[in-house]
């Protein structure tokens, strides 16, 4: 097993877009998460970010559009041309148990009710996805 070497901490100068949900980021040397909150202050959704050092995916829920699982394509590998923004491209492979377990091992920071909410949805996923 890997020794943790960060915790999750929260992004405190989040910049929050007009008329979009209000969200909180979390980050660490591993992982990111952002977190997407409704008028009554409850979760609609969130974005799981892991891998960052190698090849980043994304695992992202919201409660309108359900689930998607992504890489995240860092926007490189044409030749002579310039770097593009990195955007998401569809990757349907994921670890649920893996990702489950490195979650839980750095969001002992953080919000429980934002941690416990994150990791009932994974399992979900799993247990959906067998």
């Amino acid at each position: 097993m890997t020794e943790v070497t960060t915790l999750l901490r929260e992004h405190v100068d989040v910049r929050q877009i007009e008329g979009e949900p209000r969200r909180r980021w979390f980050l660490d040397d591993a992982i990111d998460l952002i977190v997407w909150f409704g008028v009554e202050d409850e979760i609609i959704g969130f974005q799981l970010c892991y891998d960052k050092h190698r090849d980043q995916r994304a695992l992202t829920w919201h409660r309108d559009r359900g689930w998607r699982h992504d890489r995240v394509s860092d926007g490189e590998g044409r030749f002579g041309a310039p770097k593009q923004s990195p955007v998401l491209v569809a990757d349907g492979m994921c670890d649920y148990v893996a990702l489950a377990k490195l979650f839980g091992e750095r969001c002992r920071e953080i919000d429980d009710k934002i941690s416990a909410f994150v990791l009932d949805k994974i399992t979900e996923l799993q247990r959906r996805e067998g």
